[in-house]
């Protein structure tokens, strides 16, 4: 995750504008572990931006995207959520709230067999998991007892 300075830098020479919603929408993303949707950064920095729209945040991720700051998750959900986390890692999505996770492993020798069964050369990837997070869990194996 870059500085402001840097993001400013990368921006000017990919031939975007830099704007102050722009820099606040990476720094969001940055600060965050929520994997958000656009409406839930929309939601956070409206107080802050009140003037901005829906339509700066979609726009911005896809720039931010574009010249690889972020990453764009598709978790199965009616939108996508973006992680500034731009190594290689998977996600964990709860299918009872919809939380989503980093999970952290190596997945070279994966992605090194796949390539190997399907003769592809592999330039990226995504790894999805879905389950129970331990909160639902809990919650629902409270109501089980109490039912």
């Amino acid at each position: 995750m870059l500085d402001n300075k840097k993001v400013t830098e990368l921006l000017r020479k990919k031939g975007f504008k830099v704007t102050p919603q722009r820099l606040a929408i990476y720094n969001a993303l940055c600060n965050t572990k929520a994997h958000p949707n656009a409406e839930m950064i929309f939601n956070k920095l409206q107080p802050y931006y009140p003037t901005m729209s829906l339509a700066t945040i979609y726009k911005t991720v896809d720039i931010l995207h574009e010249i690889g700051l972020i990453n764009i998750l598709n978790v199965g959900e009616d939108s996508f959520r973006y992680d500034a986390n731009t190594s290689s890692h998977a996600h964990i999505c709860c299918t009872e709230c919809g939380r989503v996770d980093d999970i952290m492993i190596d997945f070279a020798k994966c992605v090194e067999e796949i390539a190997s069964q399907s003769s592809y050369d592999v330039h990226r990837h995504q790894f999805y998991f879905y389950g129970t997070c331990a909160e639902c869990k809990a919650k629902l194996n409270s109501k089980a007892k109490v039912s």
